[in-house]
């Protein structure tokens, strides 16, 4: 195998135990890590936009992923063949893009962007909750679960950073509500910069949180496309998106030069039942509209990871971006998902409430209301943060079915299964 001269050897130290080495590169062992992991397998039942099992064949986190992650890849071959700034030993890793678009919603709670908000009220006082946060949690510190302890990959220093699409501690920020990491990662982030650690005493995360690596920039472009795209398909599908809605909503939103065309092709794409084929050329379009541009910033001439910046043609962004409007006008906003994302807020609110009553009013030697293994870490747990540390990564690693399992078995009197001990 040819040495890719973009990458360093700092790119590749990795976060915590070390590693041994093997036939694979050491980013192909982050992407192969993530692909075996449990949480990975757990996005097969965690809400993309319809509740996991609402509907047989539509998309769910774990399609959502490896869909970007292919994105991802595609990206990297095309930036290879088209770019005059890349070459056969001077090329952007696309196993480790893959790692990163495989690994961006593995911390994502039970019931998509609703939980997430729902986790970050309840938790507001323990640090909040973040959805990329807790991706770098499990990635750096709780992959690997057994009956009393947790662990992390060992990730390597770029993988750890394509993840980190934001950089910001939550204390660093005037009460976010979402875009941060949580105060405890500011090792994480320490790590990733080491070699800039003046910069990092001297500006703490605003001076990095402008900066992302190129991997991370491709994996947010990848997920842009994904669901910009995917999610307009199962909107169709779903029946969300009809003729009769979309002229609706054409005529009270008021159309520009700049939507009107892309309205009527999505129309026409409509009328003659064309959305497969012609959306999945779009994905190609969207794909090939990126290029390299280098830039010149605090990191750049330490690593070639900072180097660069993916472009974007403006038509890509502008298609991007209507498609976007209409999912959020006429999907995400419709009654039926708005009833299931309150449905979803109040199963994670009561679950909430019975752990605090359970595991922190006094109650912890003698109730047990969580699996034996995070029953005993709280109990273990030196401090009340530490508690609460452990019960957010619980909530945020269950699956849709197994809250509305958890939640029918403590408040559904006529709930009685005990077969399924999830």
């Amino acid at each position: 195998m040819s040495r890719n001269a973009f990458y360093n050897v700092y790119d590749t130290e990795s976060f915590g135990a070390g590693r041994p080495s093997d036939y694979r590169t050491p980013f192909q062992v982050d992407r192969d890590r993530i692909i075996h992991s449990a949480a990975f397998r757990k996005l097969q039942s965690k809400t993309q936009v319809y509740l996991s099992g609402e509907y047989d064949f539509y998309r769910t986190r774990l399609t959502h992923s490896i869909e970007v992650a292919q994105i991802g890849r595609s990206i990297c071959n095309y930036l290879q063949a088209s770019s005059p700034s890349l070459s056969d030993t001077f090329f952007i890793d696309s196993d480790l893009v893959e790692a990163c678009c495989l690994s961006h919603d593995l911390g994502h709670p039970p019931f998509g962007h609703g939980g997430e908000r729902a986790l970050h009220r309840q938790f507001k006082t323990f640090g909040g909750f973040e959805g990329n946060a807790q991706t770098l949690r499990l990635i750096a510190e709780t992959l690997y679960q057994s009956q009393n302890r947790t662990s992390g990959m060992s990730p390597t220093r770029a993988f750890l950073d394509g993840v980190l699409k934001y950089k910001n501690l939550f204390s660093e920020l005037d009460n976010p509500p979402n875009h941060f990491i949580y105060d405890f990662q500011l090792s994480c982030r320490d790590f990733v910069h080491q070699a800039d650690a003046t910069l990092i005493g001297t500006q703490a995360g605003g001076a990095f949180e402008r900066l992302s690596s190129i991997e991370c920039q491709i994996m947010d472009w990848s997920d842009d496309t994904a669901y910009c795209i995917n999610d307009i398909v199962d909107g169709v599908r779903a029946g969300f998106l009809t003729v009769e809605r979309l002229e609706s909503w054409a005529a009270k939103e008021g159309l520009n030069a700049e939507t009107q065309p892309l309205f009527e092709q999505f129309m026409n794409d409509i009328r003659r039942d064309r959305l497969e084929a012609v959306f999945s050329r779009k994905i190609g379009q969207l794909i090939e509209s990126c290029r390299l541009e280098a830039v010149t910033n605090a990191l750049s001439n330490h690593s070639n990871r900072y180097a660069f910046r993916l472009a974007i043609d403006g038509e890509a962004k502008s298609l991007a971006r209507f498609y976007k409007k209409v999912a959020v006008d006429l999907i995400f906003q419709s009654a039926p998902l708005q009833q299931m994302e309150f449905k979803g807020d109040r199963i994670l609110e009561n679950l909430f409430l019975a752990i605090r009553e359970t595991y922190l009013d006094g109650k912890s030697d003698s109730a047990s209301i969580l699996p034996d293994g995070t029953t005993e870490m709280i109990k273990r747990a030196g401090d009340e943060q530490s508690k609460w540390i452990i019960a957010r990564d619980f909530m945020a690693g269950l699956s849709d079915g197994q809250a509305l399992r958890i939640y029918k078995r403590l408040f559904d009197p006529e709930y009685g299964s005990i077969v399924d001990l999830e």
